[in-house]
């Protein structure tokens, strides 16, 4: 079902890439409810003490995934965007660098689950592992609701990588 409900979008957000878009996954409950179930099932929730999701997507899929196992929520966000006092790891982009950061106080000694719609080069998620490991945290995996694999991102990442589908 999950397949059916990821659309391709052609040259965008640049000629050349067919985007993923999870728009029609989000708005259809059951598809949804099966995505989260689904990423419930790859890491077993006693493993972890906490989720933590990266903005913007991985707060719809780590959230509902939180809720569903009975487990906190952390946010790693774009600069200024917390209003605590934050750490942050700069990583490289295809054209430039970005910036993403996460409260002091938010893993202290916490396992961690790390989640985000789309696995792609990995260098978003691979900053996020340093940033967490950075403020306490012991992240013990990643959940995706899509990969590319053909980018072989997963291989920046030094911990599991689970996904629901995978390109």
């Amino acid at each position: 079902m999950i397949d059916s409900l990821i659309r391709d979008v052609p040259d965008f957000p640049k000629p050349g890439i067919i985007f993923k878009d999870i728009t029609p996954l989000l708005k259809d409950a059951a598809g949804l409810r099966q995505s989260i179930e689904g990423m419930a099932q790859m890491v077993d929730p006693e493993s972890y003490d906490l989720i933590c999701g990266i903005e913007s997507r991985g707060f719809i899929f780590g959230t509902a995934l939180a809720v569903h196992v009975g487990k906190g929520f952390i946010p790693i966000r774009k600069p200024g965007k917390l209003p605590w006092k934050t750490a942050s790891e700069s990583y490289e982009l295809e054209y430039g660098t970005d910036t993403i950061e996460i409260h002091l106080d938010a893993a202290d000694g916490k396992r961690i689950l790390m989640v985000d719609d789309l696995l792609a080069t990995g260098g978003t998620m691979a900053a996020s592992l340093k940033l967490v490991r950075r403020v306490g945290g012991d992240p013990i995996a990643c959940c995706f609701a899509i990969e590319l694999g053909f980018l072989e991102g997963n291989k920046k990442l030094d911990v599991p990588c689970h996904t629901l589908k995978k390109y």
